[in-house]
Formats: C-alpha cells, structure tokens, sequence
C-alpha cells in the first residue's frame, strides 16, 4: 500500500481533530504533534490553519457535487429523495465540524465565505430547485413555482444549522450520527403536508428509512 502524502494526513488528521475537538480548540501545533511532524513540516504544506481548512471544505464540496449531481436523461424517481437527503445530512455528519459554527468560521476565513457563498448558491440552491421541479413535474409533491423556492431554502436552513441548534437546544449531548437522522426527519416532516396522495405510502416508507436505528456511515465519519 502507498504511503500518503504529508500534505493528505494533515488535511486528514486536522478533519479527525475537528469533528472530534471543534476548529477553534485545535491548532497547528496540536495537528503536528497528532501525526508527530514538526510544526515547520507542516508550515511546508499550509501557511496557516485556514488554508487547511479551506482544503477540507474543497473536500466537502467535492463530495456533495458527485452525490448531488441531477442525471442527465435520466428519469427522477420520487424514492431519489431518499438518496438526496442522505447525501446532505451524509456530507454534514463527515464534515461536521464545519457546521458546528458556519457563520463564525466563514467569518474568521474569508475564502473560505466566498468559495462557501457561491457554492451554495450557483450549485447546492440549483440543484434542489430543479429537483423540487422535477417532484412537482411527477406529482409526487404539490405546491407552485413561488413555493419551491421557499421550500428549498427552508430545507437548507435546516441543513445547514442542525447542529448548531442541537448544540444550542441539547449543550450536554455530543453530536452522534442519530443527531443526523433526526436533522432528515425534520426534513421530511416539513415535506409530508405537500405530498400527494398517491405517493404517501412511498413517502412513509422514506421517513421509516430514518427512524432505524441501523448506520451505514460507520466507517466513514
């Protein structure tokens, strides 16, 4: 097996240090020490943390592009939703530590914000648009134009702070990968009044996928 590059395991030892620890309890120093460089090895590779970080959000944008991506002739099945709110809550659980405080690590991290803003808005927006569209299209959902753009937004919010809330709501509970199922099932319940009946069975076979308490992420947080 080939040994891996020094520039990989700082970018994976400071993601395994900051889910684990928070950003901002880590620094530097305390990655080299985890991987036993000197803090000038590491200095070789990233001038500072934020650049490291920065690598690992590239990581995570990488990850929800691939996973996110619409099929090009291909037909949206309704059961896809299943697989698009895995990705996402998938992509928080593995990356999580970003979303323990996004709004003060974009603040502190300023190509970090941009390359965050444009993403979310060009890519991640667009994507669960033209989803909803294609929900709509099939009758799985009912609702109008003006209100998929609500309810895409509404669903990201969720997303996006889910942990920071559960931080917030439960300060003695660590973050589990339950707390992640629970953040799918918010989101399927702000679904569940625009499904239409044809598809409500699907749609509770969905929600059933998450109350189990079987993981298939285990070997990847």
């Amino acid at each position: 097996m080939p040994r891996i590059k020094t520039y990989d395991r700082i970018i994976q030892a400071s993601l395994e240090l900051f889910n684990e620890h928070g950003e901002r309890a880590i620094t530097t120093n305390h990655i080299a020490a985890h991987l036993g460089i000197s803090p000038g090895n590491l200095y070789y590779h990233f001038r500072n943390k934020e650049e490291i970080i920065y690598q690992i959000f590239l990581q995570y944008r990488s990850f929800m592009q691939t996973r996110l991506s619409l099929p090009g002739n291909a037909k949206i099945e309704a059961s896809d939703m299943l697989k698009y709110l895995d990705t996402a809550f998938h992509g928080m659980w593995r990356f999580r530590f970003m979303f323990y405080d996004l709004p003060g690590l974009l603040a502190r991290n300023e190509k970090l914000a941009e390359a965050y803003q444009k993403f979310v808005r060009e890519e991640i927006i667009e994507i669960l648009t033209r989803l909803f569209r294609e929900f709509v299209k099939m009758e799985f959902i009912h609702t109008d134009e003006e209100e998929i753009e609500t309810l895409v937004v509404n669903c990201w919010i969720i997303v996006k702070f889910w942990f920071a809330f559960q931080q917030t709501a439960n300060p003695k509970d660590p973050i589990t990968e339950e707390t992640s199922k629970r953040g799918v099932r918010q989101v399927l319940s702000l679904l569940r009044p625009y499904i239409t009946e044809q598809y409500k069975p699907l749609f509770s076979q969905i929600e059933a996928a998450f109350r189990s308490t079987h993981s298939t992420w285990q070997n990847e947080a």
